[in-house]
């Protein structure tokens, strides 16, 4: 039960009821994300039960449901859309009002949760032999990154830079060189990070505490910039280095929010004679987790590379605390004992 980021505590809840076209889903691991970390976005809802990337068995089944059986190992979306309306109809599903008003009962840090009926017919995955539940918690967030990847539409041999080496940009770092990213190059405070992201395919890591960000992007493109910028930071400095570093007809993509009172100075001059797109990605739709099963299927994302610490949900508290604290961590899984 999420209170605040310093109040993450255990507590005793019913176990979810289910209807006959739904399951009850025993939660065996979830990871922590970046947007479980933000207090400005959950002080007004909380307290709350957090965790949207779950991966568990099975447990009960609505005596409804079909190609659902008890004993199942099971991704749930936490979100999905009606795929009917004017905005699903363009492919805009996560804008659909649908979407965010679908959740998984009562959240992924769970022993237990339910899993209504949409959720369970368009976007539950059976997870693979060879595919841990640890591994299947990085379905939605490299599925965010590949629904960013295709909005970008990274070609062959470009330049990306990726602000922000947390799990987030790590990932992007992998898709753009799955892309065809011919140079990526990746920027950070903490040496850990940028470490792990050359590890994952970044050519150039830089750190903005000590290098001079802007003029080392122009080095290595001959001073042209980067053709596409992905900004996984949640603050409006990243997006102004963003803005400097990305060339005429590039590509910045806003993939992290800042809290709503903040923001960004941009001159309509400048966006309009360097033909300077923003590309904002949010979430993740039931057409990209299918994708992203595959790439961790394949070994072409390394998820549990990206796993850097492991918590019981009897310390749940402790998890939240490292991954919002920690200098040296990447995603952080709470698993169920």
């Amino acid at each position: 039960m999420y209170r605040s980021l310093d109040d993450v505590r255990v507590e005793e809840v019913p176990k979810p009821r289910i209807s006959a076209d739904e399951v009850l889903v025993e939660m065996k691991a979830c990871g922590v994300c970046g947007s479980d970390l933000m207090e400005w976005y959950l002080e007004k809802r909380a307290p709350l039960v957090l965790g949207h990337e779950p991966a568990g068995v099975v447990a009960e089944v609505g005596n409804k449901v079909k190609g659902f059986r008890v004993g199942d190992r099971v991704f749930a979306h936490h979100h999905v859309a009606c795929l009917t309306c004017h905005y699903c109809r363009r492919g805009a599903f996560t804008m659909c009002e649908k979407f965010g008003k679908t959740h998984l009962e009562p959240g992924g840090f769970a022993e237990f949760f339910r899993v209504p009926a949409d959720n369970l017919q368009i976007d539950t995955l059976k997870i693979p032999d060879g595919v841990s539940f640890e591994e299947a918690t990085l379905i939605e967030p490299v599925a965010c990154g590949v629904r960013a990847m295709k909005k970008c539409g990274i070609e062959y041999g470009d330049c990306v830079v990726v602000v922000g080496a947390g799990p987030a940009g790590i990932v992007n770092v992998a898709l753009a060189r799955l892309s065809g990213a011919g140079m990526i190059v990746v920027a950070d405070m903490v040496d850990y990070r940028l470490r792990m992201a050359e590890q994952f395919g970044a050519d150039i890591a830089v750190n903005v505490e000590r290098e001079n960000f802007v003029e080392k992007v122009k080095a290595v493109t001959g001073d042209r910039h980067a053709d596409v910028v992905v900004v996984t930071a949640p603050n409006v400095r990243a997006y102004e280095s963003a803005l400097d570093v990305c060339r005429r007809g590039g590509t910045v993509c806003v993939f992290a929010p800042t809290s709503p009172e903040q923001s960004l100075l941009i001159s309509p001059h400048r966006l309009f004679f360097n033909e300077i797109r923003l590309i904002p990605s949010y979430s993740t739709s039931h057409l990209e987790t299918r994708m992203a099963l595959e790439l961790i299927q394949s070994k072409r994302i390394d998820a549990k590379g990206l796993i850097s610490h492991r918590f019981p949900l009897s310390r749940v508290g402790e998890a939240f605390r490292t991954a919002a604290r920690s200098k040296e961590c990447l995603k952080v899984v709470v698993y169920n004992e």
